[in-house]
């Protein structure tokens, strides 16, 4: 019989060794890696959204006033900067004749600046029809 207050063969305490707490710590802080990963990725698709958005926005605005001005557009590329939020856009607007004199092709490419890659492109007719 042992004694009150010392432990005997029986009596072992439980706990978690070393090594498995090491173990432990090495899978939460790969968890956490991922998840940071995940955040970042998810992050990095909602900002390229935005600009997608923005560059539709901008070429929708440019087929829309063209329309509301009336004019028949003349033919070949014009550049200009369409602006939208705090996005310095840059718009090519794309015109071609079809086979009816009558209608021309519109397209609208948009850029993140003057040499980015295009974010967005858009056909559109115009008409000599009132």
């Amino acid at each position: 019989m042992s004694a009150p207050g010392r432990c005997g063969h029986g009596d072992r305490q439980r706990g978690f060794a070393l090594v498995e707490v090491l173990v432990a710590l090495a899978i939460v802080g790969v968890a956490l890696a991922a998840g940071i990963r995940a955040l970042g990725v998810g992050i990095g698709g909602t900002q390229a959204f935005r600009l997608r958005s923005l560059a539709l926005q901008s070429a929708e605005n440019v087929l829309a006033e063209m329309r509301l001005q009336g004019d028949f557009p003349v033919l070949g590329r014009h550049r200009r900067p369409c602006p939208q939020a705090d996005l310095a856009l840059q718009c090519e607007q794309w015109v071609q004749a079809t086979p009816n004199a009558r209608f021309r092709r519109v397209t609208v490419r948009v850029q993140l600046g003057a040499d980015g890659q295009v974010l967005s492109e858009l056909d559109g007719l115009a008409s000599r029809l009132p």
